[in-house]
Order: structure tokens, then C-alpha cells, then sequence
């Protein structure tokens, strides 16, 4: 194995900022209301059981939230949500701002879904790692919905949101 020093952060960045990924806005709802938050470190991991991964800096404002509540929802967005998605990424608002931007309602578990989306999962977190900066959610999905009509997706390659 080669003695080379890893990948500079501006360099990593950079690779991964061309590895399209879908925009979601992860919520939780509990004793300390609902939070949220636009994320796009989303992925399966596993269909049997059915998990997935949810990555979510330490630092981020929803993530003690996320820990006490050990629920959360993946609303994975339509392009016609874009603003949305901006609203939720941005550290400046806070959360009455952000959910008062949208059509949400509770989910059967409870969760903050948004309607519109192009498919809502309301999730339990079986098992949290932390690597790096971040926790690394792995999450069962307990309820779908999907959306009512074909639309088109948000993703984020290069920067720059495009429609999917």
C-alpha cells in the first residue's frame, strides 16, 4: 500500500461536490417542538432490513434534538421546493421561520412531513456513529408516502441545485 498523505479538504470537496445527491429536509418534532434542516448526505444502506444513513454535523442546531427524540423524517424534495430547501439550509432562520415556509402536518409517528414532497419517510434511529465532524444516523424507516403526481426531483451536483 502507498505511503501518501489523504485527500486536502479543498480537494475532497471539490470530488464530492460532483456526486449528485438528492435534497431532502430532515425534521424531528418533540418535547422541544420541531427542527429542521436541509440535507443532502442521505442514503440507503440496506433493503432487508430497511435502513438508511443520515449524516448530520455535531455542530448543526437540530442534531442534540435529533439524539433525544430518536426520530426523525426524510422528506426528500420535489423541484419546485428549491426555495424550501434554501430556507431550511440556511443558519440565519429560525424554526417558526422555517416551518412557517411550506404545507407541513404530522406524519403518523408524529414527524414533521411536508407536502409536496416526493416521498416522506417517518424514521427511528437505530444506531448513531460518530466519524469526523459528523454523526452518522442509521435510521428504520416505519411509514412512506409517496407523492400523488409525477414531478420531477431536486438534486445537488456541482454547487448548484438541478432537476432530476
Amino acid at each position: 500500500m502507498p505511503d501518501r498523505a489523504p485527500l486536502s479538504k479543498e480537494i475532497f470537496r471539490d470530488a464530492m461536490a460532483r456526486l449528485a445527491s438528492a435534497v431532502t429536509i430532515i425534521t424531528t418534532d418533540g418535547e422541544n417542538g420541531r427542527h429542521g434542516f436541509t440535507a443532502s448526505a442521505v442514503c440507503s444502506v440496506s433493503d432487508d432490513p430497511a435502513t438508511l444513513l443520515v449524516c448530520v454535523n455535531r455542530s448543526a442546531s437540530t442534531h442534540a434534538h435529533l439524539v433525544r427524540h430518536n426520530m426523525l423524517a426524510i422528506n426528500i424534495l420535489a423541484h419546485e421546493q428549491e426555495a424550501l430547501s434554501t430556507l431550511f439550509g440556511s443558519s440565519r432562520y429560525d424554526m417558526e421561520t422555517r416551518f412557517a415556509s411550506g404545507a407541513w402536518r404530522k406524519g403518523e409517528l408524529g414527524m414533521p412531513l411536508l407536502e409536496g414532497a416526493l416521498v416522506t419517510l417517518e424514521c427511528r434511529i437505530s444506531l448513531t456513529q460518530e466519524i469526523g465532524t459528523h454523526s452518522v444516523f442509521f435510521v428504520e424507516p416505519l411509514c412512506a408516502e409517496f407523492a400523488r403526481e409525477e414531478v420531477s426531483g431536486l438534486v445537488w451536483f456541482d454547487r448548484a441545485y438541478r432537476k432530476a
